[in-house]
């Protein structure tokens, strides 16, 4: 787990690099490569997990001199790979990054798809002038870059910093931000940056040096849906899924040092957790985050049960509302990129106390969205068993009523929106067109589009129902550049690498080809997944009522909004340019009113303290 950074005509020095020296503070490397009158740059710093040898390192060069590699993730299928490589090699080590760099040489780039592990990479053909940029199946690993197609330059990093050293004068990309207040989070290709993009989970770049670099092709190895599987006996099923669900977690144990869990009080982390210490040699250590006072949001004496059944070692930490004040200007910064999701700030201290105990940790998420966690999919069956007449009658009915529940709202107001991709985006919703107009003048209409797009690339329309769909797409957009991106921006800041064995690309595979009813109905969710856990867990784990991991914001906003405003609604901040300060004022009056807008306040916070040194002009 580490970082990339390399550019096309533009130079990179050791002082750039190190902009990303705590997602690898063990070694670093940099190359320069010519092809005509380019110059290729490959920079790389190392966090050392898997092969601590100088063998490992990076960038790493072919021994024929015609490759080059950086890589940042690891790849648990690697082995395997490697046996299926039929070329004499002379390997100088066992890192996965040896195996990348000649399996790719073997079968060619599009064999990326056989990649089952986290990764961001470029992989560069010395001798034609043929470099490729990948992003994983989920997006788990960043990749951001920075086209110039007019002077014939690019710039692309795991981090968004260097780029920005880079070029200084990116200006404000508004049609992004009206996404980001619709969806709460930006999705690829876009950011808040004209100029800056990211690279889609799943896709590669490719760039010829023989040609233009404005020319790049952009190429989806994300496979479609596959058909369903019919399994005549349930418990058969059951079984298979154990077996993926085992071996995922057991081949995500390879490392050269220990490797801890982040522990929830529920049941996903607390399976993995299972798993891991029947596959490990050695006690594994756990750690927790929870909150000063009594609130549900606390999850540190349930988790402190998990551990002691499974026989771990448990440590835990405590913030408050002066914690989370303390960090959410520098957890802006390390995130780089807005969003709506509290739970960043939890993440900060878990990661701090994490890292001073182990360099690997494993968690629990990514379960929800393959496997029917949310609510809003329970809402989305619904809306087939009800008629349209009847939905848009009762509707209609409901939408007058007054409602302070932000989930039970979404909810209500996707009744009776026909078009699909609509009716979803109004479940994701977090400001509505119209507040989106009134907050910055401009409306969202990048949102659609995005979804329209892995849509299309996932073949939604011969999945057979909608909710299938809506989990399809939330698997490779929502957790990519909501979840798994604050996940890995904060991880990474503490040289921590997360990994994440519920989204073994096998694993989702089986899940995916399973019929819905495997995986949930109209009362609940994870189906498969909670009968599997009962060889794993007692009942009362499994059983516990559902806690989301996030922070008591909706309290703490409530009762400190005199805070909330002193930041928001200052007249001269770079925000205020930007936003209509009458409708956030009004926003914050209705959370001390008791309406839940803690995600909207928090979203713009994040925007408040991301343009808080944004040098640049409204666009």
């Amino acid at each position: 787990m580490c970082g990339i950074l390399g550019s096309i005509n533009l130079p990179i020095n050791g002082s750039i690099l190190d902009l990303i020296k705590h997602r690898g503070p063990d070694d670093s490397g940099l190359e320069v490569f010519q092809f005509a009158d380019n110059h290729v740059y490959f920079g790389h710093r190392r966090l050392s997990i898997l092969d601590l040898s100088a063998a490992g390192h990076q960038p790493m060069i072919s021994n024929d001199g015609r490759y080059a590699l950086i890589f940042n993730g690891e790849i648990y299928n690697h082995e395997d790979l490697r046996q299926k490589i039929k070329s004499p090699i002379n390997y100088k080590g066992h890192s996965d990054t040896e195996t990348i760099l000649y399996y790719l040489i073997e079968f060619g780039f599009d064999a990326i798809a056989d990649l089952n592990g986290i990764f961001a990479l470029a992989f560069y053909a010395i001798n034609n002038g043929q470099l490729y940029l990948a992003r994983d199946h989920f997006g788990v690993k960043p990749l951001y870059y920075a086209l110039d197609a007019a002077n014939n330059t690019l710039l692309f990093s795991s981090e968004i910093r260097p780029i920005k050293q880079s070029n200084k004068e990116n200006d404000l990309n508004m049609p992004a931000l009206g996404s980001l207040l619709r969806l709460r989070y930006n999705a690829a290709p876009y950011t808040l940056y004209e100029d800056i993009e990211k690279v889609r989970p799943g896709h590669y770049l490719k760039f010829n040096l023989s040609e233009k670099l404005s020319e790049c092709k952009q190429v989806a190895f994300l496979k479609p849906i596959p058909l369903k599987k019919k399994f005549t006996d349930k418990d058969q099923a059951i079984e298979k899924y154990g077996e993926f669900f085992e071996r995922a977690v057991q081949r995500q144990l390879q490392s050269d040092v220990p490797i801890g869990v982040l522990l929830s009080g529920g049941i996903d982390s607390a399976m993995v957790a299972s798993v891991a210490q029947k596959y490990s040699n050695y006690k594994l250590k756990a750690f927790t985050v929870g909150f000063e006072g009594v609130f549900d949001e606390d999850e540190i004496e349930q988790a402190a049960q998990t551990a002691e059944f499974l026989g771990l070692e448990h440590h835990y930490k405590k913030i408050d509302f002066s914690d989370f004040l303390s960090v959410m200007k520098k957890c802006s910064k390390i995130v780089e990129e807005p969003l709506a999701t509290t739970s960043m700030i939890p993440m900060y201290f878990l990661s701090d106390l994490a890292s001073k105990h182990v360099k690997v940790v494993m968690t629990g998420q990514g379960a929800d969205e393959p496997l029917g966690g949310y609510t809003k999919y329970k809402a989305e069956i619904i809306q087939q068993k009800i008629p349209n007449i009847a939905q848009n009658f009762i509707g209609g009915f409901l939408k007058n009523i007054p409602t302070k529940n932000e989930k039970l709202q979404r909810g209500l107001q996707s009744l009776g929106i026909k078009d699909e991709l609509d009716r979803f985006i109004s479940t994701y919703e977090i400001f509505s067109n119209q507040e989106i107009y009134e907050l910055i003048a401009c409306e969202d209409r990048l949102s659609r589009d995005l979804l329209a797009y892995f849509y299309k690339i996932l073949q939604c329309e011969k999945i057979e129902h909608p909710v299938e769909r809506m989990m399809a797409i939330d698997a490779r957009m929502n957790l990519a550049d909501d979840l798994l991106n604050y996940t890995d921006k904060i991880t990474m800041n503490f040289a921590l690498e997360c990994r994440v064995p519920i989204l073994d690309h096998e694993l989702i595979q089986f899940i995916e080809s399973l019929p819905m009813e495997y995986r949930l109905n109209l009362k609940e969710g994870k189906l498969i997944h909670k009968a599997y856990a009962k060889s794993l867990l007692p009942t009362e784990i499994i059983t516990r009522k559902k806690k989301a991991f996030k922070s008591p914001t909706n309290y703490w906003f409530k009762n400190e909004s005199t805070i909330l405003k002193s930041i928001l609604l200052d007249n001269g901040s770079v925000f205020s340019r930007i936003f209509n300060l009458n409708k956030v004022n009004q926003l914050i009056s209705l959370q001390e009113k008791g309406h839940n807008k803690e995600k909207q306040i928090f979203l713009l916070l994040g925007i408040y303290y991301f343009l808080e040194n944004f040098e640049i002009k409204k666009s």
